[in-house]
């Protein structure tokens, strides 16, 4: 991140953020699937932040995050003098923060996948982000079937099945909840607004991430969002 020395307010901003224990800089709900992420992976697990919304597609929108990261990008966590930029960095560093919350599973092999479908999800998929973008609020059955995304879809089924079978035992992902299916439930909230058909046991899944009470809040606060982003409505698919 870029010194701030030119703009006193910028500083301001980031050391009031300190003060304050951890803050998680996000988007706004209904479109930030990136500021998921990290959001319910620290709220499943109780672990306190303060919250910072900053509204997409406004003309101020690149200002404000550059108060905490010259990435320009959200999510972002301050955490004293420390300032993480990347959902996953996050995560992880939460994981090493709170090792007896178990944010990974326990188990070696387990932990091993869950990283492995983490990493996959946090890199690819690029056909689904971009045919059927995160909107909490739209209802689109049957749209956004590109040829990309419908491979994306497929891979995901694979994925959450041997997930599932192997180490689910038809709970969430590795059995109890963790950042794996904290980093899959924007693909859940996808899935929902698009009225993508599953298999009874991947349905189920979906139905159980979309009642945790941590994505239950989420989308809640998200239909309560008053700001609308533009750029994000128009990528809807017609």
């Amino acid at each position: 991140m870029q010194t701030t020395e030119l703009d006193p307010s910028l500083s301001t901003t980031l050391a009031r953020a300190r003060e304050s224990g951890l803050t998680l800089v996000i988007g706004n709900k209904n479109y930030s699937s990136w500021s998921m992420r990290p959001w319910l992976a620290m709220t499943a697990f109780g672990i306190a932040f303060n919250e910072v919304v900053i509204a997409l597609d406004k003309p101020d929108t690149g200002a404000r995050i550059a108060e905490y990261s010259g990435a320009g990008r959200v999510p972002v966590l301050v955490a004293g003098d420390i300032t993480i930029w990347d959902s996953l960095a996050i995560c992880e560093y939460i994981a090493e923060q709170f090792p007896d919350l178990q944010l990974w599973p326990s188990d070696v092999a387990a932990r091993a996948m869950a990283r492995s479908v983490v990493a996959e999800m946090h890199a690819g998929f690029g056909g689904l982000r971009s045919a059927m973008s995160m909107n909490l609020r739209a209802h689109l059955p049957g749209r956004g079937r590109t040829d990309e995304a419908q491979g994306d879809i497929g891979r995901i089924c694979e994925i959450w099945e041997e997930c599932l079978s192997r180490f689910g035992h038809h709970d969430y992902l590795f059995g109890a909840f963790s950042i794996a299916d904290a980093f899959y439930a924007p693909v859940v909230m996808r899935f929902n607004t698009y009225g993508v058909s599953l298999a009874p046991a991947l349905q189920a899944y979906c139905d159980r991430v979309t009642q945790h009470p941590a994505v239950a809040r989420w989308i809640s606060e998200a239909l309560a969002e008053t700001d609308r982003a533009d750029g994000h409505d128009s990528e809807l698919p017609d």
